[in-house]
This record gives structure tokens, sequence and C-alpha cells, in this order.
């Protein structure tokens, strides 16, 4: 309360950080209850579509609490294709969005986004490989399996080569991603030349990105390194917040900055190569997800890394949604349509900052 000189109180001007923080809760309070309600949308809507009314009541029954079961082919569309596909989406999302969060606090740079560092094309090439020459040494589990190994493994490989007299540099790791990313295409484009047709075509699905073959299996598959790196990181939040005064004043501060950096570069990797290895390559969600939290609530990683997980599973499930129904009979390729979205929003990002700023110096 503020007095006057005439002795009336007046309610005091709320701060920005408190703004900030209203602001946070009732984003989160909204994308809860967004995910809530577009959940049971989902499932309904289809090339078989289902009242949300019945969802509901279906699921009521699973859980024990009312509800009755529906007939036979609607509860087997719902339970055993779209319920997994929804699922698969909201995992998929969390770990992008999440990941991205994590990669524009470590590297200090609104422009980063997991397939920076290499683990997307790192995955690709797996998956590209197993395709291309047939291998299937672990049944259907074969690309998903490689997938995400090549992908970790490129991450470990990044991290390697710019890692120099104990330090990691940003720049250089940067720099070194994008070497590796070029070198990961060109094998793409090695593998698709000895490919024959029918490989051809499902490399290309899987580079579009996809959710169709999602099953409880793959869900179940992602599950334990989703859910591991979806704890893991706002464990972080603090020292992200500390290492975005800078490196100096983060050491200052007791942040072991390098030590801080590999095992959030890990956990960035976990997330990606795990939603890449069942999805196939998924762009922007990482990089705008996180940007439009940001701008609505502040930089405060407590807020933003759990908001960009809500926010990325909420994203790719409605685009998810889009995909297979705003084309129908026919599905549009997630990844595609991910990216016609986040380009425009990524120049007008562009040119909103050169606006303000004069550049990203």
């Amino acid at each position: 309360m503020t007095v006057l000189g005439n002795g009336v109180e007046v309610a005091a001007a709320p701060t920005p950080v408190r703004r900030q923080r209203s602001v946070a809760w009732m984003l989160t309070v909204g994308l809860v209850v967004a995910l809530l309600v577009l959940v049971p949308v989902a499932a309904g809507l289809g090339a078989y579509p289902i009242p949300t009314g019945d969802v509901l009541s279906s699921v009521q029954h699973r859980l024990g609490l009312g509800g009755g079961a529906l007939d036979r082919v609607p509860e087997s569309v719902l339970w055993n294709v779209r319920f997994p596909r929804i699922v698969l989406a909201l995992l998929v999302g969390a770990s992008l969005g999440c990941a991205g969060a994590l990669m524009q606090g470590v590297f200090g740079n609104p422009l980063a986004e997991p397939g920076v560092i290499g683990v997307s094309s790192g995955a690709a090439v797996g998956a590209v490989a197993v395709i291309a020459f047939g291998l299937d040494f672990l049944g259907t589990w074969t690309v998903s399996a490689v997938a995400f190994v090549s992908g970790l493994a490129t991450v470990l490989l990044v991290y390697a080569m710019s890692r120099s007299g104990g330090r990691t540099e940003v720049v250089t790791l940067i720099l070194t991603g994008i070497a590796l990313n070029a070198f990961a295409g060109a094998l793409i484009g090695l593998f698709l030349f000895f490919a024959d047709t029918a490989a051809v075509n499902q490399i290309t699905f899987w580079q579009l990105g996809s959710l169709s073959q999602a099953t409880w299996p793959k869900v179940l598959a992602i599950l334990p390194c989703a859910a591991l790196g979806l704890i893991l990181a706002p464990l972080h939040a603090g020292r992200l917040d500390l290492l975005a005064l800078g490196e100096r004043p983060a050491r200052h501060l007791g942040v072991d900055v390098e030590r801080l950096r590999i095992v959030l570069v890990l956990v960035i990797a976990l997330l990606t190569a795990a939603a890449v290895s069942v999805s196939g390559i998924i762009s922007f969600v990482g990089l705008v997800v996180p940007h439009l939290l940001r701008m609505a609530a502040g930089p405060g990683h407590r807020f933003l890394i759990p908001a960009s997980a809500l926010l990325g599973a909420l994203v790719l499930l409605a685009a998810d949604l889009t995909a297979r129904t705003v084309a129908a009979p026919a599905e549009l390729p997630l990844g595609v349509l991910t990216a016609l979205l986040g380009s425009p929003f990524f120049f007008w990002l562009l040119r909103r900052t050169r606006r303000r700023q004069g550049g990203w110096a």
C-alpha cells in the first residue's frame, strides 16, 4: 500500500517480477486446461469419428470411474490407434520443446535449437542407413534403436571434437555441430544413391516426420528417456538463470559451467534422440515454443523449462491433428507442417531482433 499526502491509501502497482509470475501461473494453468480439452477432441476426430462424450465415457470405464465400454470397432480405434498416437505426440512435443529451452539457455543464443548439435541429423543417418541397406537385426525396432544410438553418438562426437584444454567454447560447439550436420547430410545423400525405390520412399517419409506408425510399444520405448530428461531438466533451472548473466559471473556465483554444460548437452541429446527415433525429423518446435513463452512471461527458466514441455506437447498434438484431418483421407507430413508454420515465425523473429537491437551482437 502507498500513503498519499492527504492520508489516502492506494494499492501499489505490481512490480514487473510479480506481473511475470502472475502471467506464468496463468499460462501454466491455461496450457494444462488446453491439453485436457484437446486430448479427447483429438481422440474423437479422424477417418472414423467418435463423439467426444463417447471418448470420455470409454476413458472413465478404463479407469474404473464409471462410464461404459464402446462397441468393438470404436473401442479398438480409440485404444489401438488414436491414443497411442496422442500419447506419442505429447511425449515427442514435450521432449522437443524442453530440449529447445535448454539449448537456448546453454548456448545463450535465441536461435539455438536441438538440431544445432547434430542429434537430429545423426539420428537420421542411422535410420537412413538401416532402411537403405535393409537391416533387420532388431525386427521392427531396428530403425528406432539405431536412430537413437546414432543421434547420441553424434552429440558425443561433436562435444569431444569441440573440447580443448578441459573447456568447451559455445561457438566451437555450434560450428562443430554445423560441420557434422553437413557431413551427415552428405552421408544421407550417399545412402539414398544406393537405395532402391521402395527404400527411398520410406526414407523420404521418415525424414519428413510422422506419427502414423505410433503403437503402444513405441510409446513405452520413448517413455523412459523422455521421462528422465523431463525430470532432470527443471533441476538445473536456477543454474541456467545464473549462466544467463555470463560465464564469468556464473563461475563467481559458484556454478561449475563446464559440468553444467556437459550434463545439459547430454539431457538435450537424450530428449531429442528419443523423439527423433520414433517420429522422424520434426523441425522448429524446439525453436519456436521457448520464444513464445519467453516473450509472454520472461526468461526465467523455472517457468520456461516445464512450460516449454507443456506448450511443445500442445503444439505437436495440434499439428498432428491438423496433419491427419486437413487433407483427409491423405495425411500431411508432420515435419513439413511444423516447418511451414515455424518458418514465418523465424523470419519475423529475425526482423524483430534487428529492428530492436540492430542484430545479434
